[in-house]
């Protein structure tokens, strides 16, 4: 293809659309963010189930629960509509999280765990901002388990 993208991802990224999947357009790569991930988050990872793992504690030991959220786009898996606001209250359970990082919200007197590549939590402890922001990143960048 003379745009230089590969028909394969092309591909792959029309079907992540159609799964519902937030896939957005590939940002500059930041050092800083790539060193952090990479000697922090996925160090001595060797498979899909451990870069999942060393996500997981990174972002439970790294946010401050609880805090105010703002979706920021919708997921056919998820009940939440861009703008609404709410409180993640902590991690999904680690089985969720196998695939995508998942966060448990206050919903409707119960607790529901919704994708964290939805949210945005601008009034959070920097740490937890920044946390949320490596996520988006590692997605947005095209990276995935494995």
């Amino acid at each position: 293809m003379a745009s230089g993208i590969s028909q394969s991802n092309t591909i792959a990224s029309l079907f992540k659309r159609e799964l519902g999947v937030c896939v957005m357009a590939k940002i500059e790569q930041d050092a800083e963010r790539e060193e952090r991930i990479t000697m922090e988050i996925v160090v001595d990872a060797y498979g899909p189930e451990e870069q999942a793992m060393g996500w997981y504690y990174y972002l439970q030991d790294t946010m401050h629960f609880p805090f105010t959220a703002m979706c920021i786009s919708k997921r056919r898996i998820s009940p939440l509509k861009e703008g609404a606001t709410v409180e993640v209250v902590d991690m999904a359970p680690e089985d969720e999280c196998a695939r995508e990082m998942f966060v448990e919200i206050d919903w409707d007197g119960d607790t529901l765990a919704v994708p964290l590549i939805q949210l945005e939590a601008p009034e959070a402890y920097e740490e937890t901002q920044q946390a949320i922001a490596d996520w988006h990143y590692w997605v947005n960048q095209g990276y995935e388990f494995g």
